[in-house]
């Protein structure tokens, strides 16, 4: 079964703003996230004789297959573009800062930073010392072995358990957050 105009319709009012939350999670960037949302109802509406499936539940996990992809191509291929953009003199259009305050708050990441960073403070000071290297000073895991002392197996095993156990304590909190 292929979707009508009115099927896309439809899937655009129920999951256009989730959408955007989606992606403004997963980049940052509100802007980006707004045009990552337009490019998969525009994927939509060009394969919309391609979707076999049948029902809401498909129609949604379709149109989320396709957000993962456009989101996957995005990363590939975003410093390129912008490299590209910069070069050429070109900037985006821009969001006003009403349009980027509601993006933020249907995203909710001021409240993801909050938990992140409470999540952080509770992490273990060797843990929190690995991230902080490697994650915000962007550290090579040689690099930080030579810094701590300690073998390079030892860094990246660090790193993982820390990265482990943040994202444990921000999904646990963010669940008892909802409930």
């Amino acid at each position: 079964m292929s979707l009508d105009a009115d099927d896309i319709a439809d899937l655009y009012a129920r999951h256009a703003r989730q959408l955007v939350a989606f992606f403004a999670r997963r980049t940052y960037d509100a802007e980006v996230a707004v045009e990552l949302m337009a490019e998969t109802f525009a994927a939509v509406v060009a394969g919309r004789a391609r979707f076999r499936g049948s029902g809401d539940d498909a129609a949604v996990a379709w149109l989320y297959a396709i957000a993962r992809h456009r989101l996957a191509d995005w990363l590939r291929h975003a410093t390129v573009e912008r490299k590209a953009l910069a070069q050429l003199g070109l900037e985006p259009p821009q969001l006003s800062d009403a349009e980027l305050e509601r993006i933020d708050e249907l995203a909710g990441t001021a409240e993801l930073r909050a938990r992140v960073a409470d999540q952080l403070e509770g992490l273990a000071p060797d843990h929190r010392a690995v991230l902080q290297l490697r994650v915000v000073q962007e550290l090579s895991y040689e690099d930080i072995a030579a810094r701590l002392g300690v073998s390079e197996q030892t860094v990246r095993a660090r790193v993982s358990r820390a990265l482990r156990a943040l994202g444990q304590g921000v999904t646990e909190a963010q669940a008892g957050h909802h409930a």
